[in-house]
C-alpha cells in the first residue's frame, strides 16, 4: 500500500487551521469574508511554491459547498476546460457550484485562457488559478478584470515551524528531533511549508533520532527559489543593482551572493555592473568601466568558482565609489532632442568643405581646427532653442 506524503497528510481542511497568510485568512481577510458570506469569487493565488495556494483553494470549495475539479495547466488544454464547462452546466441546473483550480494558470496560452472568460463572467464557473509568475505578464487582462489578484507571500521561519511541530505531534516523533534540527529544517525550506515536510518525513526515516547533520543528509542541498527567467531572478538584480546605488556593501554582496548560489549566468551579472558603471558612477569615477570590462573579461577567460573573486571585488569597488548620474541625464536630453529635431539641418559652418562649390556655399566658414574652438553660431543646428 502506497503511503501518503506527509504534506499531503497535513494539508489544512479549514481556514482556522492554516498557519501563515494572515493578511487574507484572517478576521479582515477577504478569503475568510468570501467563506463567510458565501460568495464565491474568481482568485488569482500568486505566490512562490508551498504557501497555501492548493490548500486554499481547496477549502474554499468545501466551505462554499462547491464541487472541486483540479487541472494543471501543464498538461491540460483548451478541450479540457470544456469538458469542466460542460460539466458545471449539469451542476448549475442541480444548483450545484462548481469552482475549476487551475494550476500553474500562466503555461495557459491566451487562446486556453480565453475560453475561461464567458463562463467565469456568467458565473457557471469559479475560477481559482495558481501561479508562482507575475500575473501582470502572465494572465491576460480581461482575466485579471474578472478576478482577484491575491499575494501569497513565503512563510516565515516561525510559521514553518509551527506547521513542523504539528506534524512531528501528529507522527508522534516530539523526542525525535532536536531543536537544532527543528530550526534547520525551517532554514532550508525556504519559505516552503511542502519542502520543510517532506525534508522532515526523510529525516524521521533515515534515523530515530534526528541531529542537524541528519537534516542536512536529508535535504541533500537547499535549491533557492529562484527562477532565472521568473520574478525572483528580476527582483534579485533589481534589489543588487539598487543596493549598489545605495553604496550598501553588505546588500549588496548578499544578493551578489543569492545569484551566484542559485545557478545565475556570472557573464549576465558582470553585464550588469558595466552598464551600472557608465549609469550610475559615469564621471564621477571614469575607472569604474575599466574595471567592470574586465571583470566580464575574467569570468569569460577563469569562470567560477575562481571568478567569484573579481565579481565581488568589482561588486564591492562599484558599491564604494561616489555616484553620478550626469552621463545618464544627458544621454535621455539628447535623444530627446534627437526625437524632437530628427531633420534639423548640420549647420554650414559645421559641414566640411571637400569641393570648391561646397567652399563657395560657406561650408566650414570660419571654422578653425584646434582645440576647444567655439564657433560664434555654436555646434547645434539653427531650430534647436539653446539650454
Amino acid at each position: 500500500m502506497t503511503k501518503i506524503p506527509l504534506a499531503e497528510r497535513m494539508r489544512p481542511t479549514t481556514l482556522d487551521e492554516v498557519i501563515g497568510q494572515t493578511h487574507i485568512v484572517g478576521v479582515e481577510g477577504l478569503l475568510r469574508r468570501i467563506v463567510e458570506t458565501k460568495q464565491p469569487t474568481s482568485l488569482i493565488l500568486w505566490g512562490p511554491p508551498g504557501t497555501g495556494k492548493t490548500t486554499l483553494a481547496r477549502i474554499l470549495a468545501r466551505e462554499l459547498e462547491a464541487e472541486f475539479i483540479e487541472l494543471t495547466a501543464v498538461t491540460a488544454g483548451k478541450k479540457d476546460v470544456m469538458q469542466v464547462v460542460e460539466h458545471a452546466k449539469q451542476n448549475w441546473n442541480l444548483q450545484m457550484r462548481t469552482i475549476l483550480f487551475v494550476d500553474e494558470i500562466h503555461r495557459f496560452n491566451k487562446a486556453q485562457q480565453d475560453a475561461f472568460l464567458p463562463h467565469v463572467e456568467s458565473g457557471l464557473i469559479t475560477l481559482i488559478g495558481a501561479t508562482t509568475e507575475n500575473p501582470s505578464f502572465e494572465i491576460i487582462t480581461p482575466l485579471l478584470s474578472r478576478s482577484r489578484v491575491l499575494v501569497l507571500e513565503p512563510l516565515s521561519k516561525p510559521d514553518v515551524i509551527a506547521i513542523l511541530k504539528r506534524a512531528i505531534r501528529d507522527e508522534k516523533a516530539t523526542r525525535r528531533i532536536t531543536k537544532k534540527s527543528l530550526d534547520l529544517l525551517a532554514e532550508l525550506s525556504g519559505g516552503d511549508a511542502r519542502l520543510a515536510l517532506g525534508n522532515l518525513e526523510v529525516a524521521l526515516s533515515l534515523a530515530d533520532k534526528v541531529t542537524p547533520e541528519i537534516v542536512k543528509t536529508a535535504a541533500q542541498k537547499h535549491i533557492p527559489g529562484y527562477d532565472k527567467k521568473g520574478d525572483m531572478h528580476y527582483d534579485v538584480i533589481s534589489a543588487f543593482i539598487k543596493s549598489m546605488r545605495g553604496s550598501d556593501v553588505r546588500a549588496a554582496t548578499y544578493y551578489l551572493s543569492r545569484m551566484i548560489d542559485a545557478g545565475e549566468d556570472p557573464k549576465f551579472i558582470a553585464r550588469r555592473m558595466i552598464i551600472f558603471a557608465s549609469e550610475d558612477i559615469g564621471l564621477a569615477g571614469n575607472g569604474a568601466l575599466a574595471l567592470a570590462t574586465a571583470t566580464f573579461q575574467a569570468i569569460e577567460r577563469i569562470g567560477l568558482p575562481e571568478g567569484n573573486y573579481s565579481l565581488y571585488h568589482c561588486a564591492i569597488a562599484l558599491t564604494r565609489a561616489p555616484k553620478s548620474r550626469e552621463i545618464t541625464d544627458l544621454m535621455y536630453e539628447a535623444k530627446t532632442l534627437a526625437k524632437t529635431y530628427p531633420d534639423s539641418s548640420v549647420p554650414l559652418h559645421l559641414r566640411n568643405a571637400p569641393s570648391k562649390l561646397m567652399d563657395d556655399l560657406g561650408y566650414g566658414k570660419d571654422y578653425k581646427w584646434q582645440a576647444n574652438f567655439k564657433p560664434n553660431k555654436g555646434f547645434l543646428p539653427d531650430d534647436i532653442p539653446s539650454s
